[in-house]
């Protein structure tokens, strides 16, 4: 898949999101790291929520609902206000699932692509060569 000049990549996974920007070509992009925004929690999370660190497999997966539903609204709101043209979403299976739950209408109509792979402790190259084999 080629990926449009502008286009927004968020890569997320049950407790961390990262997003970019390609400031590149279709052909060869090149991914910028772009801030959070408001609500981001430092290092890259969203909403500030962080690992429980209990051993509770019920109070882990909670969490990692509750934070893909805040990486959700902060897309949707990037999204109707025009801050988002085109969006790829990566995201490991469990997340991604839980945040086409939250997807508003409009983001939808933006969505280029999901893949449903864990790269939030990647490279932005492995990200691109995922975005390419798309």
């Amino acid at each position: 898949m080629q990926l449009p000049r502008g286009a927004t990549v968020a890569v997320a996974d049950g407790h961390i999101l990262h997003l970019f920007r390609n400031s590149g070509d279709e052909a060869n992009p090149t991914l910028d790291s772009v801030p959070v925004g408001k609500g981001g929690g430092e290092g890259g999370g969203a909403g500030g929520h962080h690992p429980t660190g209990s051993d509770n497999p019920d109070d882990k997966h909670g969490a990692e609902e509750g934070f893909a539903a805040e990486v959700a609204d902060l897309l949707n709101r990037q999204v109707l206000n025009g801050d988002i043209a085109e969006l790829v979403i990566i995201a490991a299976p469990r997340t991604l699932g839980e945040l086409r739950k939250h997807y508003h209408k409009a983001l939808s109509a933006k969505l280029m692509a999901e893949i449903a792979k864990d790269l939030t402790g990647h490279g932005t190259q492995d990200i691109e060569k995922a975005i390419a084999a798309a």
